[in-house]
């Protein structure tokens, strides 16, 4: 019993963290080098065009039909590399897309950490 309960909690830990990659800035960075990547920027439309990520498409997450585009818009056998302002909605918008079959690597500090890092954006930049 002690055996089973302990598989379970294992098996639990593992699928959760399989679901997506959160990567950090500098991880991040690297992965989106590979130009097969995809750029996906799930903030609002006005949140894009103050300063985005360069090569970013954007599909607002907060939007109901969020999941319709974005199964019509980006392709399963390419990675897609999400970012929103903090964290909290690329995470959302991460596992949407992980449970259509995607695979997903998430920049847990969002936009912010991007600019914070002083790393290259497009775009006008809010203050």
């Amino acid at each position: 019993m002690l055996i089973a309960a302990m598989l379970c909690n294992l098996v639990g830990c593992t699928a959760q963290n399989q679901k997506y990659e959160s990567l950090d800035v500098e991880a991040f960075e690297k992965a989106i080098s590979d130009t097969s990547v995809i750029r996906l920027d799930v903030r609002t439309a006005e949140e894009y065009q103050g300063g985005h990520i360069a090569g970013a498409i954007n599909i607002d997450v907060l939007n109901n039909d969020f999941q319709a585009k974005a199964i019509s818009l980006l392709p399963k056998d390419k990675t897609i590399a999400v970012y929103c302002r903090s964290g909290r909605r690329s995470k959302k918008a991460a596992g949407i897309l992980a449970d259509n079959g995607y695979k997903v690597k998430e920049l847990n500090a969002g936009y912010v950490g991007w600019t914070q890092a002083g790393k290259e954006t497009s775009g006008m930049e809010r203050n």
